[in-house]
């Protein structure tokens, strides 16, 4: 569809992190023919994709999908590029350096609400439901003095990226312990940089994804919320989202990514050790760990009851002026 963005690519490499993308090559002449859902040109050639992800366990189903050939299979010749957070994706998917996006609900309830013109094309993972051994927790020192979500009232708190979803289920948790959210101070902190800055005391409160959930467990540090288990019912964590743009121009190339990420999503969903395996590929993080970390669960549609919930969460909080119509943000062939 495009060139590789030089934008994009620049981003990843200003961030650091530990890998910038992987590729799916085109078949030799001697596979069998990928199926015909629209994206692959006619002369056989795949289309290229670049999707702006996050290197957590949360899109591990992509990475599997590229893994199995699914993408290959649609059309696509996917590269993966990786970034700091949802936030930072955004503008990248609406500027066109990348074709679609991974990024937390909360962020794409307030990119919407600020007027950028955005669809949600996918479902991303959810949450297991389980208060004790979710892929996510609030984390503290032992000697901390901080017991529950209600003792962070005047607390700094660490999120990956400012107005996320962590901010408004956080901040409810606070609100239904009794507590004044607006009194927690967030603070922007990459995943990989948080439990030094909370070793360091320049936060008193993380808030981790898995792997990094399990590495701050194995370390002595406390988990004292669910933020994904504890607020809202199956909550969505996030979607795959493309620019309004991209919807109205290229709605063949959408139906297969999304066809794409439908079968990826179930393929991680009934692989939990492959999961943990592709992980190992796109983070750092020792094999050890890895055995241990929570896996959400990856379903194949978008939940809009979770969705509408957290958009309004995000009124109640502050992070947007008015909860959407969240059909209106929602792919029509996703809803």
């Amino acid at each position: 569809m495009k060139n590789l963005s030089r934008g994009a690519l620049a981003l990843c490499a200003a961030l650091a992190l530990t890998s910038c993308g992987s590729g799916s090559p085109s078949g030799d002449a001697d596979d069998e023919p990928a199926e015909d859902t629209g994206a692959e040109a006619q002369d056989g050639e795949l289309t290229e994709v670049e999707v702006g992800v996050i290197p957590i366990v949360d899109v591990a189903s992509i990475y599997l999908g590229d893994q199995e050939g699914i993408f290959e299979e649609h059309g696509i010749d996917l590269t993966l590029t990786l970034a700091q957070g949802g936030a930072a994706i955004i503008p990248a998917v609406q500027s066109g350096d990348f074709d679609f996006g991974f990024s937390n609900v909360t962020s794409l309830l307030v990119a919407a609400d600020s007027g950028l013109p955005l669809q949600m094309v996918a479902a991303g993972p959810q949450t297991t439901g389980d208060s004790e051994n979710d892929f996510s927790a609030v984390m503290v020192k032992s000697d901390s003095g901080i017991e529950t979500v209600a003792d962070l009232e005047g607390k700094r708190v660490a999120v990956n990226t400012l107005n996320n979803i962590f901010d408004s289920v956080i901040s409810e948790g606070v609100l239904e312990a009794g507590g004044d959210p607006a009194n927690v101070d967030f603070v922007e902190v990459g995943f990989p940089d948080m439990i030094a800055q909370l070793e360091s005391d320049n936060v008193d409160a993380v808030s981790a994804v898995d792997p990094f959930t399990t590495v701050a467990d194995n370390e002595g540090y406390e988990r004292i919320f669910a933020p994904f288990a504890d607020v809202v019912d199956e909550l969505g964590v996030g979607t795959y989202f493309a620019s309004q743009q991209l919807v109205d121009e290229d709605p063949e190339l959408v139906e297969s990514f999304y066809t794409a990420m439908q079968e990826s999503q179930a393929y991680a969903d009934e692989n939990p050790d492959a999961v943990r395996e592709v992980l190992g590929e796109y983070t750092e993080i020792d094999q050890s760990v890895l055995s241990e970390i929570a896996i959400p669960t990856f379903p194949e549609e978008i939940n809009l009851d979770s969705l509408e919930e957290v958009a309004e969460i995000s009124e109640r909080h502050g992070l947007i002026d008015e909860s959407p119509n969240v059909d209106e943000l929602v792919w029509e062939g996703a809803r």
